[in-house]
């Protein structure tokens, strides 16, 4: 019997650090991240090597750019994954060949890990600001709409694009609606939990910050269609996380598609987003349209 005190629900610490361990409910883990680098690889190989434009001065503010063909196409900016410490642009192409063949631009910045910010998550979102804000003032360079961005975020990169959403763009004189929709697959979208977990080590949350930087927190700010999806194999965490979120944006009125991927966990799930034919894909490309 365990007679561990409970931290969060009715889970012990212990529980909670092992629902934010990925490792934990992914047992593959390690050949599907190498999949999918090697996923990335091919499509590099087949469409060429992206454009790559800077977004600012840092050596990490920089994004790769896969054109689709003609001009006026949307454009889906990819946010990866990886606790928000890991992960490259260059290793998070593995779903381009499936937006360029569907006439999508795909992007993918770099930016840098947390650790570069102390632990300040707000960082991240300032330099994933800088680059949204980017590719919508040279969308047209690169054969791009302005005017028909959205967002995929995945994971960690889930929560960043969760909170891209909340963003008050108008005060950075940009559109309100500057963003037409998102799917956010495997994020956490209650920094709360996250900040008692193990992952505490790494990040400086506190209150304030906790309530700024949780889309769960800041849902009326969001304007957009949203996809929020998961796999039935991630940990029951991760899944409340995506389950709450949905309830709270379909309670404030929001345009939201809740997505459970049947049999597949944490890492598998986002795999799926290169194959035209799978659910993930079919559903975001008709949130394109």
């Amino acid at each position: 019997m365990n007679n561990s005190p409970s931290v969060w629900l009715d889970l012990t610490q212990e529980e909670l650090d092992a629902a934010y361990d990925q490792a934990v409910w992914a047992p593959n883990m390690e050949a599907v991240n190498a999949r999918l680098a090697d996923k990335s690889h091919r499509a590099r190989a087949r469409l060429g090597d992206p454009l790559q434009h800077a977004y600012g001065e840092q050596q990490d503010e920089r994004l790769d750019i896969y054109r689709a063909e003609g001009t006026g196409r949307p454009v889906m900016i990819f946010v990866h994954g990886g606790s928000w410490r890991v992960g490259t642009a260059a290793n998070n192409a593995f779903a381009a060949a499936m937006f360029v063949d569907a006439g999508i631009h795909f992007v993918v910045p770099d930016f840098s890990p947390v650790d570069a910010f102390s632990g300040d998550l707000a960082g991240m979102i300032e330099q994933l600001r800088r680059a949204v804000a980017w590719v919508h003032a040279h969308a047209v360079d690169f054969g791009g709409d302005a005017n028909n961005i959205y967002l995929t975020g995945f994971s960690s990169g889930g929560h960043l694009a969760g909170v891209l959403l909340t963003l008050e763009w108008p005060s950075y004189g940009l559109p309100a609606d500057m963003i037409k929709g998102a799917l956010l697959c495997s994020g956490m979208y209650d920094l709360t939990p996250v900040a008692l977990s193990f992952r505490r080590e790494f990040l400086d949350l506190d209150p304030d910050s906790i309530a700024a930087l949780s889309p769960l927190a800041n849902v009326g700010r969001i304007n957009v269609p949203v996809i929020v999806a998961t796999g039935t194999h991630e940990s029951p965490e991760f899944q409340r996380q995506a389950q709450e979120f949905t309830r709270e944006l379909a309670a404030a009125g929001k345009t939201v598609q809740p997505m459970a991927v049947t049999g597949h966990n944490h890492f598998e799930i986002i795999e799926t987003l290169a194959s035209r034919d799978s659910p993930l894909s079919r559903k975001v490309l008709a949130l394109i349209g």
